[in-house]
C-alpha cells in the first residue's frame, strides 16, 4: 500500500513537469515565429484555473485552463479570439495532449486583460463511437 500511495506522489510530479514543459516549449516556439516574422502577435501561454464546469475525469483538481495571451499592441476583437482558439482546436493530437495533461478549459485573451474566449477542450477531441461500430 505505501508502494502504491508513493508511485501516486511521483506520478503527480511527472505530470506537473509534462505540463510545465510543453508551456515552455509552446513559449519557446511561439516567440521564435514572431521574431521571424511568420506570425504577426506573440502568443504566451500559461495555466490558468480553468472553468469548474468543464471538468472531466482527467482534469487537475486546480488549475486545469491553458490560458494563452495575445500580445498585439491593440485590443484584440472577438473574431481575431475566436480564429486563434478554432486553430488550436483543429489540432486533434494537441487537444488530446492537453486533456491527458489535466487541462479542461482553453482560454484566448488579449495582453491587458484575463477576459476573453474559452472553450471546454473535451468537445473538441475526435473520439470513436463505439456503439456505431461492428468490432
Amino acid at each position: 500500500m505505501l508502494a502504491n500511495i508513493w508511485n501516486r506522489i511521483i506520478g503527480w510530479f511527472t505530470d506537473r513537469d509534462e505540463r510545465n514543459k510543453l508551456v515552455r516549449s509552446f513559449n519557446a516556439s511561439s516567440r521564435e515565429a514572431f521574431v521571424l516574422g511568420e506570425v504577426p502577435a506573440m502568443l504566451e501561454a500559461s495555466i490558468s484555473r480553468g472553468d469548474p464546469s468543464y471538468k472531466h475525469p482527467f482534469s487537475k483538481w486546480m488549475y486545469s485552463g491553458f490560458r494563452i495571451k495575445v500580445f498585439t499592441g491593440r485590443l484584440l476583437t472577438k473574431n481575431e479570439m475566436l480564429f486563434i482558439g478554432r486553430t488550436i482546436l483543429s489540432n486533434d493530437q494537441l487537444v488530446r495532449r492537453l486533456v491527458v495533461l489535466g487541462w479542461d478549459t482553453l482560454e484566448i485573451c488579449g495582453s491587458n486583460t484575463t477576459s476573453g474566449c474559452k472553450w471546454k477542450l473535451a468537445d473538441y477531441m475526435e473520439t470513436i463511437n463505439l456503439l456505431d461500430n461492428d468490432y
